[in-house]
């Protein structure tokens, strides 16, 4: 099987699963990749995502090997996997109403680098890496790269990454922002599954407004992006976690949330 899961106590675990070529990314891969977050998407009760690599790697971007031509066979067309496979993954992956948490266990370049930088949180284990490799093979950065890197790291070091395809370490990108927190390799997958048991008990529906709200505020100007805060703020307000969160504080308790996720 090319990607493993496992549902846990209010949370789902995606695991790509091809260690033996470092989890890149091929049309069986992409297609069990699709199912699963289908599945994600269409569970009420997942309250978050944890996303990772089985073996030594994450994910090593696309596997080469499956673009490799038999002689007078038509050259491939790389935009083309693009639009079939990457760019509605990635849209999937984005779209999820809940939290979604990388754990870069080893290796993260070209697509595979930039599917980790599409989810909420990124944790990497001290080993990790990132790359974006493209130009070393004569192409530009896709799976939405060039709208993450800018984003995330500001335009001088997104653009060094894209021109040079330089390896970063964990450390250098937990220090450029690039990623949330960098743990101990034997600590990884246990930070991650810690942190999605308590993403799993907090307020679903806030979150997913939030993610909505942080989405939005990429073109909005302050004024749409104020207007979308009272709108939302509006939702989240009327929800019974703000209810319970309220109660919960005056009583000083932890609260239990219970509302389901945005739709």
């Amino acid at each position: 099987m090319t990607v493993l899961t496992d549902q846990r106590d209010g949370y789902r675990v995606i695991t790509l699963n091809r260690p033996e070529r470092l989890n890149a990314f091929n049309v069986p891969l992409h297609e069990a990749l699709h199912t699963a977050i289908d599945a994600v998407a269409a569970d009420e009760s997942c309250r978050a995502l944890l996303i990772t690599g089985a073996g030594r790697a994450f994910c090593s971007g696309q596997d080469l090997h499956d673009r490799l031509m038999k002689p007078g066979e038509p050259v491939a067309k790389a935009g083309e996997s693009l639009l079939k496979y990457y760019n509605p993954l990635l849209r999937k992956l984005r779209d999820l109403p809940i939290p979604v948490v990388a754990a870069v266990n080893g290796v993260a370049a070209g697509a595979g680098c930039n599917f980790a930088l599409a989810a909420d949180i990124v944790l990497a284990g001290r080993s990790a890496t990132f790359v974006e490799a493209f130009a070393r093979i004569g192409l530009i950065p896709d799976v939405g790269g060039t709208f993450f890197l800018p984003r995330l790291v500001g335009v001088a070091r997104a653009r060094g990454m894209a021109l040079l395809a330089e390896t970063i370490t964990a450390e250098q990108a937990e220090q450029w922002g690039l990623i949330w927190k960098v743990h101990d390799d034997d600590k990884l997958m246990s930070e991650a599954h810690a942190m999605c048991e308590r993403l799993a008990k907090a307020p679903t529906y806030a979150l997913g407004l939030t993610k909505r709200a942080l989405d939005a505020s990429v073109t909005n100007d302050l004024d749409a992006q104020l207007q979308l805060e009272y709108e939302l703020q509006k939702l989240a307000g009327s929800s019974a976690d703000y209810a319970e969160g309220v109660r919960a504080f005056l009583e000083k308790r932890k609260p239990v949330f219970t509302s389901k996720r945005p739709k």
